[in-house]
């Protein structure tokens, strides 16, 4: 429904609107038709602990107090790539998008990207998100059990996938104005478990 919103929106926009104004429009709306999928997690550090290489037994040691301890603050930070597949016959444009990333029911973070992507007819591009997020937070209450198999599944060490539900609001450019979709679009995909 909301999709249906935003292709009215942009119908209306480019009836008022010039041709390249027509283009970006039309760029804009193909985002809304590519395909999302996980890449990969790159740049993991947990509590400055870099685990990009994967994760020894002594990290494991050190790790294991802090995530099971009452730290006040656990930062966790690590890249989310992307892939987007554009199957339309035209150019998929945006200039930024909003997010909010949610992995298994719980709501991790939110953000801005203000990254221009410029995707061509049937091509693909790679968009890293940038993710940073105190897990001490997310480790009080009810959430502490599916947080640690998160981070399990993050560091490449648990056996079950967690699932993701990534909303984006793209931004796209009308003349020298930024405007937000006035909808998200969700995408959804699983990482980690043993394969």
């Amino acid at each position: 429904m909301k999709i249906k919103q935003f292709t009215l929106l942009l119908i209306t926009l480019f009836l008022f609107s010039g041709c390249d104004v027509a283009k970006q429009l039309g760029g804009a709306y193909n985002m809304t038709q590519c395909k999302y999928d996980y890449n990969s997690i790159d740049g993991l550090s947990v509590a400055g602990i870099n685990l990009s290489k994967g994760i020894t037994a002594l990290q494991i040691l050190q790790l294991t107090p802090i995530l099971t301890g009452q730290a006040s603050s656990i930062p966790l930070n690590f890249t989310l790539n992307m892939d987007i597949s554009n199957p339309n016959q035209s150019a998929a444009m945006l200039h930024g998008l909003q997010y909010i990333l949610h992995i298994d029911n719980i709501q991790f973070t939110s953000g801005t990207i203000n990254q221009a992507l410029n995707i061509p007819a049937g091509g693909k591009q790679m968009l890293p998100l940038t993710i940073g997020v105190d897990l001490a937070t997310l480790l009080k209450g009810d959430t502490k059990d599916a947080v640690q198999n998160i981070v399990k599944n993050i560091a490449g060490i648990n056996d079950q996938k967690s699932n993701v539900t990534l909303q984006i609001k793209p931004t796209l450019m009308i003349g020298n104005q930024a405007i937000p979709s006035p909808v998200y679009i969700p995408v959804h995909f699983s990482f980690g478990g043993k394969k």
